[in-house]
């Protein structure tokens, strides 16, 4: 028999805070942390606003700044989400056996040095404008430093982690787009299930603000260009969404066995019933037209957990703010909750926070259980003009108080990677 897996201990770093109290407070209040990017001049940028992480450093979990100056800032986010979770857990200071806890992050590369880079392509460029990889390569190992080149791999905030709290047991990273976190957070759980470890720290962190990232999903056209009005440009499901926000950030639950748990006298927060993962098998970047992979995720989800759609009590949504998402998602629900869609309310964290891309899915998870432990339900805010292709009750605004004992959150990554979690109010 599967056993039970529950979460004891969460942590967050995003653009509303860090502190997990204050993050949700923010969110029923409908702010936004969506401004100006600061992090490089982007002032010829077709986008120039992101949701950044503000007021926050290493320092913050009683670290040096200065030993972490060249580790990069997504790591440097995962290791922060992952104190504050183990902290908040109580396993700091408790013992336990270590081989039995185990690391599960869904993060991205880490940040590329541009202006090493620069370097290495004038050394390299001939009179005629091509590239001499000779010259190239030889300005690369004269400047390079090999650690700082191994800190880009997307396996590092696990490794870190671990190191940091000495897991001793499975350490795993996937890197799928949107979904990574709440993907590493859904195979955590089956790692406890399957009795593999009895503790997880699962999770994600990423960051994606500097030049590539911005110019690349410019390319795609995801992003708004609303750049006048920062707290206003992702507005999920509204007639003039105009494309997502790039956010950054991290998000850590700690998962634990219930007997575990309860035999150490953990204060559980929920427990993670159901797991959907899917794929559209479409297109790399755009979901499938008539949400194939969304709705087989979510009814996968929903029959894990051994519940019918109208168990639902809310829908943490992906809510990107794109055209084709929005529209697909809502399309999605109304296919798997049939009549039922018209009574479950729905609404887009994103709104508010941006889109964190590989940390996304772990936050809303985490304001899933608030929303469970509070029994009120975060708005979507910037919702005025409504959309005739999305028709459902995006909770619009304003936070709603509700019975909310089961929630359902979706994730969807660039790829076609579908992720959709149940988690539950802990019943003994």
């Amino acid at each position: 028999m599967n056993r039970r897996v529950v979460v004891t201990g969460v942590g967050l770093v995003t653009p509303l805070g860090y502190e997990v109290e204050t993050v949700w407070k923010r969110l029923l209040n409908g702010e936004s942390g969506v401004d100006r990017i600061t992090l490089f001049d982007a002032s010829n940028f077709q986008t120039q606003i992101a949701a950044e992480v503000k007021d926050w450093n290493i320092g913050m979990i009683g670290e040096d700044p200065a030993d972490w100056a060249h580790t990069d800032r997504h790591t440097c986010f995962a290791v922060g989400a992952a104190q504050y979770a183990m902290k908040d857990s109580g396993l700091l200071d408790q013992d336990f056996d270590h081989t039995r806890l185990g690391v599960y992050t869904g993060a991205g590369e880490g940040r590329q040095d541009f202006g090493l880079f620069a370097k290495m392509m004038i050394a390299g460029l001939r009179e005629d404008g091509s590239l001499d990889y000779g010259r190239f390569v030889q300005r690369g190992m004269e400047i390079l430093d090999p650690v700082r080149e191994l800190e880009q791999e997307p396996n590092m905030p696990a490794a870190y982690i671990a190191a940091r709290f000495q897991a001793l047991g499975p350490n795993v990273n996937c890197l799928t787009a949107c979904a990574a976190s709440a993907q590493a957070v859904g195979e955590a759980v089956e790692i406890i299930r399957r009795s593999e470890a009895d503790l997880m720290i699962a999770g994600g962190a990423h960051s994606m603000i500097h030049p590539f990232g911005v110019t690349g999903f410019n390319l795609l056209t995801a992003l708004s260009t609303h750049n006048d009005f920062p707290e206003k440009a992702s507005c999920p499901f509204d007639k003039n969404r105009s494309g997502f926000i790039l956010g950054e950030g991290a998000a850590m639950l700690v998962l634990e066995d219930l007997d575990h748990a309860k035999a150490r006298g953990a204060k559980i927060y929920g427990e993670i019933t159901g797991y959907g993962s899917t794929s559209d098998a479409y297109r790399i970047t755009d979901i499938h037209p008539e949400g194939r992979g969304a709705i087989s995720c979510m009814q996968m989800a929903i029959e894990s957990a051994g519940l019918k759609p109208e168990d639902i009590d809310y829908i943490n949504a992906h809510g990107t703010s794109t055209s084709v998402n929005d529209r697909v998602e809502s399309l999605a629900i109304r296919k798997t909750f049939g009549e039922y869609a018209d009574k479950v309310p729905v609404s887009s964290t994103k709104s508010m926070t941006g889109h964190l891309i590989a940390a996304a899915g772990a936050s809303e998870l985490i304001y899933c259980l608030f929303a469970i432990r509070d029994q009120i339900l975060p708005p979507t805010i910037n919702y005025e003009t409504p959309d005739p292709v999305c028709d459902l009750d995006y909770i619009p605004n304003q936070a709603r108080k509700a019975k909310c004992d089961t929630v359902l959150t979706n994730s969807f990554g660039f790829g076609g990677q579908d992720i959709s979690l149940v988690v539950q109010r802990y019943r003994p």
